[in-house]
Formats: C-alpha cells, structure tokens, sequence
C-alpha cells in the first residue's frame, strides 16, 4: 500500500485557504454558473465566478489544469458568443449544448479540483469537526478526498504499462482498447477503495473518543475576503431568482 494512503497526502499549498471556505466556493461557482442566469448584476457575477477557479490554481501553480481551463472554457466561450448566432437548426443546438455545457458545468468542476488537491484529509477532518458535522458523513468524505488522486494514479500506471507491451491503440479496434484501459480500471477501484477504508479506521477516524489534529486551520484574511465575495454572490442570485 502506498505510504500517501496513511499519511494522506500532505498537497504542496502556496495559498493556503481554509477547507471550509473552499467547500462554500465550490457550492457558490457551481449554483450560480449551473442554474443562474444574466442580468443586472448578474452580468458581472458570472464572469467573475467564472475566473476564480483559474486565479486560485494559478496562485497554487497548477499550472497544467490552468492551462486545461483556458483552452476549454476559452474556447466554448468564444464558441457560445461568436459561433452561435451563425448557425442553425441542428448545428446550433449541438454546439449551444456543447458550449453551454463546458461555460456552466467546468468552473465547478474546477473548483472541486482545486479543493481536493489543496486540501489533505487532517485539513478536511479538522474542518468537519468545526462545524460539527457527524463522522457518518465525515469519513466517507474524507476517504473519497484520497480514492480520485489515488484513481489517477493507478489510470496512469496502467497506461505505463499498455505502452510497454505495445498495446497502442489496440491495433486499431477501438473496443479492445477500452477493455485494456476499464477491465483493470475497475478491478483497481474496488481494490483502491478498500484500502483507503482501512487507512481511514487504522488512522483512528472511527473512534469513538474525540480525535486530536496537528494540522491548523481558521480563517485568514484572504479567506474573508473569499467568504465576502461568496455571500455576496450568493445574496445577488437569491435576489435575481425573487426578480425573475
């Protein structure tokens, strides 16, 4: 078993932010992109929401999913503005679902990815506790924190190996291609998952006294001014559903 499943990964954090206020950022990009719409000030909410994920990976320097973000939500933003209004019937409704989907759904996405990867599983827990959340829920949170990085992992390591068979493209029978890459994707899941659950109870997150941490967490000032701009965010849209 990898020693990243005990100790819980410790992530490499430049801009370090409480969990708590990244969990209400995620909820509040994600509500407000996914189910809000435009006007008033919500015409300036959107954009904004929309460049938070890339500013905060860009402050934490993960810099490959900063440049995954630019390209895809760039270019469905240009797509949805400028592609739009020059095509119809069935072209239109594919690209306006396709670019409709990436402007909504990825700064979500991407603020869920920045969450897991900045914050490790003692940051997680001790936040739950501050805010007295029960470990039924706790700890099955907390062991998904470690099951997708440690998902990634394992898809990587798999195709390490595919190419040192030769297995490339599975001589073009896209099919078996997928039975190399899932068959063993799955197998590994299960396997990683029962793992993680016995990391979990052997680091003492099922006990039945309360739990020390050595790991500190509270709010600085960068995360009032993150919790501010999320209330206030949150306050316009509540307002924009009343109006319309």
């Amino acid at each position: 078993m990898r020693m990243e499943l005990l100790r819980g990964g410790y992530a490499e954090q430049t801009l370090r932010l409480d969990p708590r206020i990244k969990m209400l950022m995620v909820v509040t990009v994600s509500v407000i992109l996914t189910a809000g719409g435009y006007g008033g000030l919500m015409t300036y909410i959107r954009p904004a929401l929309a460049v938070l994920p890339l500013l905060l990976l860009l402050l934490s320097k993960r810099w490959a999913a900063s440049l995954l973000y630019i390209l895809c939500f760039g270019l469905a933003y240009f797509g949805e503005y400028f592609l739009l209004s020059r095509t119809y019937g069935v072209v239109n409704f594919i690209l306006l679902a396709s670019f409709s989907l990436f402007t909504r759904f990825m700064p979500g996405l991407m603020m869920g990815y920045f969450l897991v990867s900045t914050t490790t599983v003692s940051e997680f827990m001790a936040a739950m506790r501050r805010m007295h959340v029960t470990e039924k829920i706790a700890i099955p949170l907390s062991v998904m924190f470690r099951f997708f990085p440690t998902v990634r992992e394992e898809y990587s390591a798999i195709g390490d190996a595919m190419r040192m068979r030769g297995v490339v493209l599975a001589g073009g029978k896209p099919l078996k291609m997928l039975e190399y890459r899932f068959v063993p994707m799955m197998i590994c899941s299960l396997k990683i998952g029962e793992e993680l659950s016995t990391a979990a109870l052997t680091r003492g997150l099922g006990a039945p006294v309360k739990r020390t941490n050595i790991c500190s967490i509270g709010f600085r000032a960068q995360d009032i001014v993150l919790l501010l701009l999320c209330l206030a965010s949150l306050g316009v849209y509540i307002q924009w559903l009343f109006v319309h």
